[in-house]
């Protein structure tokens, strides 16, 4: 009988052990906690309804396509595949195209130039910055430099030189053009890059951006290369 006591008072000692281990543990390593105050909360949920709102809008536009193509009569369907296929070429940058926007003039700075600084060609992580600063807004169209700049477009060093699509920037002075989908859009990036840090960047390496007041046409050319396809095939007709 004793023996019985004594082992059922070990079994109790040793769940009493492992509890206090366990709360020991847990007071030693706690959950990292979200520390973020209420705003940055809040701006993060703002971006998520963002990208929600854009995805709803494509589904939309999806949607009316499918549903254009199931009232066409075979007569029309290809134009109406013409149209779409004329759209996306549009939309990755292969067309010409004209627009509200604005321009930026990237050039030395006047200590750079009061000093007889050299001046060599921007480098590829600035261009990369402000690349990615510009491209917070969505529905933007932007050309560097004479180049356009599109989804299939990469910015790398050749050679020593800062390049966009295999071609090599020009030592500063150069352009940039920037269209937005409408006037109030293109006001609000250039609103936006008027007051942003990029310009400190710019600075640091003697570099200046002088940005001009929005217009209602700008123009940029096209991305000249052609997209190979892959993967689709064209079947015979009657298939």
């Amino acid at each position: 009988m004793k023996k019985a006591i004594n082992w059922k008072f070990t079994i109790v000692l040793l769940l009493i052990g492992f509890m206090i281990a366990v709360q020991y543990n847990t007071m030693e390593h706690p959950k990292e906690r979200d520390t973020r105050d209420i705003w940055a909360i809040r701006q993060e949920l703002a971006e998520e309804k963002k990208i929600h709102s854009e995805l709803l809008t494509e589904i939309r536009d999806l949607d009316r396509t499918i549903s254009s193509y199931r009232t066409l009569s075979e007569s029309s369907t290809g134009q109406a595949l013409k149209d779409t296929v004329d759209k996306l070429h549009k939309k990755a940058g292969t067309t010409d195209i004209s627009g509200p926007g604005f321009t930026i003039e990237v050039r030395p700075s006047v200590e750079s130039v009061a000093y007889g600084i050299p001046i060599t060609s921007i480098s590829s992580d600035l261009l990369t910055r402000f690349v990615n600063e510009v491209n917070r807004f969505k529905g933007i169209h932007m050309e560097v430099d004479g180049k356009r700049y599109t989804m299939m477009s990469s910015i790398r060093v050749i050679n020593g030189a800062t390049t966009v699509n295999g071609l090599n920037v020009s030592t500063p002075p150069f352009t940039i053009k920037i269209i937005s989908p409408t006037m109030s859009d293109s006001e609000k990036l250039y609103n936006y890059l008027l007051a942003s840090s990029i310009h400190d960047d710019f600075y640091l390496d003697n570099l200046v951006l002088e940005i001009h007041q929005p217009e209602r046409d700008i123009t940029i050319r096209g991305y000249p290369d052609k997209f190979k396809n892959l993967y689709l095939k064209e079947l015979p007709k009657g298939e």
